[in-house]
């Protein structure tokens, strides 16, 4: 059995990531990478204001909180990808996954036929 140096199994997950996202460098890879990342890191700061707007605490029913996750901070983190993405010139990579998920939410919900 082949043992992978530290430096040649770090450069295989970016190139596995680079031919599954059909991307075509290595820095398109980091800057995706980044979007998800920045997008992720913004979307629980403006979660946390939000629900501090909203006056929710630790008495807040869990379903209301499910609900306003599901209903205002998921569609805040698709945007935020786009926006972050636009930014570090993945938008249309970033467009092309947004497409595929409203697709599958269509679907799943029965707007759309498979």
């Amino acid at each position: 059995m082949k043992q992978e140096s530290s430096s040649t199994s770090s450069v295989g997950w970016v190139a596995r990531l680079q031919e599954k996202w059909a991307l075509q460098s290595v820095w398109q890879v980091i800057a995706v990478l980044v979007t998800f990342s920045l997008a992720g890191s913004s979307v629980v700061i403006l979660r946390k204001q939000l629900f501090w707007l909203l006056g929710f605490d630790q008495e807040t029913a869990w379903w209301v909180k499910t609900v306003t996750y599901i209903l205002l901070i998921f569609p805040m983190y698709q945007i935020l990808l786009l926006a972050y993405g636009f930014l570090l010139g993945q938008f249309s990579f970033f467009w092309e996954k947004e497409k595929k998920l409203v697709r599958w939410f269509g679907r799943k919900l029965g707007l759309r036929k498979s």
